[in-house]
């Protein structure tokens, strides 16, 4: 009975040791600039090798971001303001060593374009800047707020930072109108 508590115990610490390697490597900086709230988010160290063998071998690769603005609420359920669903995809064609790149927003094709850079296709990967979330009219300055983040990649089996499929993030901040 000892042993299997003893185990459990680890198997925690190292869960937990997992979630915040990852929060760490799960870059959020929501913005209010003029009439909207605007995010950016970097991965840090998720372009990894199983990542890289993916692409090289012309599987399409893609990276999910599931972003909420969230209103805190003491003593409540937090409420969700604004949600987005953002997907930033590789296609590589091995025959003519080209990357088409394509970002969806909520189901919506957002932008498309081909390289033959990895540098820039790891970019457009692991990072979106000052994506809109909402105006700032449907946000109360007597409230605090948060973006939370879930970003996940596909094809499955492969991770985000060596064992994760998964990371999930967020940041706190105060509107001031």
């Amino acid at each position: 009975m000892n042993r299997r508590l003893w185990i459990w115990y680890v198997m925690g610490l190292l869960a937990a040791g997992a979630i915040v390697q990852a929060a760490d490597n799960l870059r959020i900086v929501p913005i209010v600039s003029e009439d909207q709230v605007l995010v950016s988010i970097e991965l840090a160290d998720a372009y990894t090798d199983d990542v890289r063998e993916a692409i090289s071998s012309g599987l399409r690769t893609t990276f999910t971001y599931d972003v909420e603005l969230r209103m805190v609420v003491p003593i409540w359920v937090d409420r969700t303001i604004a949600t987005a669903v953002v997907s930033t995809s590789d296609e590589y064609d091995v025959l003519t060593r080209r990357h088409s790149l394509s970002r969806t927003i909520d189901g919506r094709v957002g932008e498309a374009s081909v390289t033959e850079n990895e540098s820039a296709v790891k970019r457009w990967l692991t990072a979106l800047s000052r994506l809109p979330l909402c105006r700032t009219s449907k946000l109360d300055p007597t409230h605090d707020y948060y973006v939370r983040i879930r970003a996940r990649v596909r094809p499955g089996g492969m991770s985000l930072l060596g064992w994760v499929n998964s990371i999930t993030g967020q940041a706190k901040f105060t509107f001031v109108p």
